[in-house]
C-alpha cells in the first residue's frame, strides 16, 4: 500500500470513520472535514502521524493540515472512506477551459489501467500468433482477442459510469444512458433495416449527410452507431446532471430514489439521441474530413501534424476524431495506417521527462518523476503530461516537436499497423505483418527513436528550471530580501489566531493586518500556486525562496467572493506587480479576519529568517530577510 493510501486510511479511521463524515473539502494546505461528532476524532493520534502537520477545529470544520500535497491525500481519502461525491467535494473553482479538460480527463482516468489492459491483451495475443503459439482462426485467438476488445466495444457504458461519478449523477443512471446508446435496436442498422426507405435525407451532398428513418414527436431522429464512441456519452451525462437538479427539488424525498432516476433518464436520453449525440458526431465528422484531406495530400505532412497535435487532441478528447477512421480502415482492409503516427508520440513524452529528471533540483519532484517515466513506457503519459511537461509549457512543446518528426517518418515509410490495441511498448507487436515480416516493426522502432531523441535533446539542452535559478547578486550578498506584499500593521507569526501558522509548522514568517486590499509581488519570481478561491498565493523567487501569502483566516469559505486575481499560475512577475485585489470591508463585514500570514515555506534551506521588527510596513519596506 502506498504511503498516501496508508495515510488516508488512518485519517479516515481517526476522524471517526466514514459514518462520522458529513462532508469533505480541501484548500491549499489542509483537509476540511465536516464531522457529525468532532469528539470522535483522535486529535493526538492524527497530530503525531507522519505526513500530518497538525489538526485544528475552526469554523465548524475539523481541519487536518497536510501541506502542499493535500490534493493527492484528498483523492486517497475519498477512496479510503468510499465517500460519495456528495460527501467529498473539492472547493476548487475552475475556468470553463479548465473545466472542459478536467471533465474529460476525469471520465477517463478511473479506467485508464483497464483500457491499457485491454490493449495489452490484444497485443500479447498478436505476438503469440507471430510466435506460432496458435493461429488467428483458432478459438484461443478469438477468445482472447475479443476479451481485450471488450473495453473498446462497451466504452459508452464504462464512461457512463465514470462520467456519472464526475458529474454527480447516480452511477446506474450513467450506465443506463451508456447502454441505451449501445442498444442494438436503436442503432442505424436496426432502424434502416426496419424501413423500406428513408423518410428523407438531410444535409445531402455534405459530410453530414444523414438518412432519417424515424421521427420522435415529429422531430427527425438522426440515427448513429455509438459502439466504441466516447464524446457523446460524456455530454449526455453532463446534461443529465443539470436535468436532475430541478427534479430533485420537485420530487418528494419519500419517492426520490425511484422517480429522480425515472424522470432524469426519460428527459435526458431523448435529448441525447436527438440533439447531443448527432451534434458531437458532426463535430467529429468535421475533424475526420480534415484529416482525410491531409492524408490524401501528403502522408508525411499528415504524420507530422497528427504527431504534433495528438497530445493536445487527447487533452480535449478530440483524438476520437481519428480513432473511428482507423477502426473503419481496419475493418475493411485488415490493416490501418491512419493511426500509426500516434504510436511514437508517447515515447517523446517519456524521453522528455527522463531528460527533465536529470535537471530537476527538488528531490520530491525527482521521486515522483520515476513512476511517471515507468508509466510512460507502457503508454500511460497522463502523469508525465499533467504532472511535469504541461506545467512547464516549453517542454510540452518540445514533446510535440518530437512527436511531429517521428510522425512524419511514419508517414514517409507508410507505417502500417496489422492489429489494434496496446499502448506504449505493447503497441509494437501490432506492427508484425501476418506473414511474419518485421519491416513495419523496424520502422515503428525508428520512429520511436526519432521522437525520443528529439524530445530528450531539446529538453536537456534548451530548458532550465527558471524557478530555481540562482541570482548571483543575491548569492554574493548572502541574503535574499522579501519586500512587503501588503501595506499594513505587522506582528510576529506566533500571534496568529490559526495554530498551524502560530506554531510555525507551515513555515517561518510574519503577520500583516492589511490597510489596503492589494497584494503585490514581493520579489521577481514566478506564481507557483494560485488557489482557485484566490485567497492564497504561493510564489517562488528567482533564487528559489518559496513564499506563501494567505489573505485572511478561513477566507477559503468565501469561494473567491470579494477576491480578484490579476495573474495566473505559472506567470512570471516583477517585484511590485499587482497580484490580487480583495474587498477589505466586505470580507470583514462577512465576519472573517484579514489577519494575513506571509511565510517562507522552505525556510530549512536558509541559515536564518529575519522578520521586520517594526509596527507597520509600506510598499518598499523589507518584510523578511532570508540569510543564505
Amino acid at each position: 500500500m502506498g504511503k498516501y493510501q496508508e495515510l488516508a486510511r488512518k485519517i479516515v479511521e481517526n476522524v471517526g470513520g466514514k459514518e462520522n463524515i458529513n462532508g469533505l473539502t480541501h484548500c491549499i494546505t489542509r483537509l476540511r472535514f465536516k464531522l457529525k461528532n468532532e469528539e470522535k476524532a483522535n486529535d493526538e493520534i492524527l497530530k503525531n502521524m507522519d505526513g500530518i502537520v497538525t489538526v485544528m477545529r475552526a469554523g465548524g470544520q475539523y481541519q487536518v493540515v497536510i501541506g502542499n500535497h493535500v490534493p493527492v491525500v484528498f483523492e486517497e481519502v475519498i477512496k479510503a472512506g468510499n465517500l460519495t461525491f456528495d460527501e467529498a467535494v473539492s472547493t476548487e473553482k475552475m475556468r470553463p477551459f479548465d473545466m472542459l479538460i478536467d471533465g474529460i480527463s476525469g471520465c477517463f482516468q478511473p479506467f485508464l489501467a483497464i483500457l491499457a489492459a485491454g490493449g495489452m491483451i490484444r497485443g500479447l495475443t498478436a505476438f503469440l500468433v507471430f510466435l506460432g503459439a496458435f493461429d488467428r482462426g483458432s478459438g484461443t485467438f478469438v477468445m482472447f482477442d475479443n476479451i481485450g476488445d471488450s473495453v473498446f466495444q462497451f466504452m459508452p457504458v464504462i464512461i457512463g459510469l465514470t462520467a456519472a461519478r464526475k458529474f454527480k449523477v447516480n452511477e446506474f443512471v450513467g450506465m443506463l444512458l451508456g447502454a441505451a446508446l449501445m442498444n442494438p435496436s436503436l442503432s442505424l442498422e436496426a432502424l434502416s433495416g426496419a424501413a423500406e426507405a428513408p423518410l428523407t435525407t438531410i444535409f445531402s451532398g455534405t459530410i453530414f449527410e444523414a438518412p432519417i428513418y424515424q421521427t420522435v414527436f415529429g422531430i427527425p431522429w438522426i440515427a448513429r452507431n455509438y459502439v466504441s464512441s466516447v464524446i457523446p456519452i460524456i455530454f449526455i451525462v453532463l446534461l443529465a446532471s443539470q436535468i436532475q437538479k430541478p427534479i430533485k427539488k420537485l420530487v418528494p424525498e419519500m419517492i426520490a430514489n425511484f422517480f429522480v432516476p425515472f424522470f432524469t433518464v426519460l428527459i435526458t436520453m431523448p435529448l441525447g439521441f436527438l440533439l447531443v449525440g448527432p451534434a458531437f458526431t458532426f463535430a467529429t465528422d468535421i475533424l475526420m474530413a480534415g484529416f482525410e484531406t491531409l492524408l490524401a495530400l501528403s502522408p508525411v505532412i499528415y504524420g507530422a501534424i497528427v504527431g504534433f497535435f495528438w497530445q493536445i487532441l487527447v487533452m480535449f478528447g478530440l483524438h476520437w476524431a481519428i480513432v473511428p477512421m482507423g477502426l473503419m480502415q481496419f475493418s475493411v482492409n485488415g490493416w490501418q495506417n491512419i493511426m500509426t503516427p500516434v504510436a511514437v508520440v508517447s515515447f517523446g513524452q517519456t524521453a522528455a521527462l527522463t531528460a527533465l529528471y536529470f535537471k530537476l533540483r527538488n528531490p520530491k519532484d525527482k521521486a515522483i518523476a520515476i513512476p511517471a517515466i515507468v508509466s510512460g513506457i507502457v503508454g500511460i503519459t497522463e502523469p508525465a503530461i499533467y504532472g511535469f511537461t504541461l506545467p512547464r509549457k516549453k517542454i510540452f512543446i518540445f514533446t510535440c516537436v518530437g512527436g511531429a518528426l517521428g510522425g512524419a517518418y511514419s508517414g514517409l515509410m507508410n507505417l502500417t499497423s496489422w492489429n489494434q490495441g496496446g499502448l506504449g511498448i505493447f503497441t509494437i507487436p501490432n506492427y508484425i505483418r501476418p506473414d511474419g515480416d518485421l519491416t513495419d516493426v523496424i520502422n515503428v522502432l525508428i520512429g520511436i527513436a526519432i521522437a525520443m531523441v528529439v524530445s530528450f535533446a531539446l529538453t536537456f539542452f534548451f530548458w532550465k528550471e527558471e524557478a530555481g535559478e540562482t541570482d548571483d547578486r543575491q548569492k554574493r550578498s548572502g541574503k535574499e530580501i522579501v519586500k512587503t506584499p501588503i501595506q499594513g500593521q505587522i506582528a510576529p507569526l506566533n500571534a496568529a489566531k490559526d495554530a498551524a501558522f502560530a506554531q510555525g509548522t507551515l513555515g517561518r514568517g510574519i503577520l500583516i493586518y492589511p490597510e489596503k486590499g492589494e497584494v503585490r509581488a514581493p520579489f521577481d519570481g514566478t506564481v507557483m500556486t494560485l488557489f482557485p478561491t484566490k485567497h492564497a498565493i504561493g510564489m517562488v523567487s528567482e533564487a528559489g525562496l518559496e513564499l506563501l501569502i494567505h489573505v485572511g483566516l478561513d477566507t477559503v469559505q468565501l469561494e473567491g467572493k470579494y477576491f480578484e486575481s490579476l495573474v495566473q499560475q505559472g506567470e512570471r512577475v516583477k517585484q511590485g506587480d499587482l497580484l490580487l485585489r480583495f474587498d477589505k470591508k466586505k470580507i470583514e463585514k462577512e465576519g472573517y479576519s484579514l489577519e494575513t500570514p506571509v511565510i517562507v515555506t522552505n525556510y530549512m534551506d536558509y541559515l536564518d529568517i529575519l522578520e521586520n521588527q517594526g509596527e507597520t510596513v509600506g510598499p518598499d519596506d523589507a518584510l523578511i530577510t532570508a540569510l543564505t
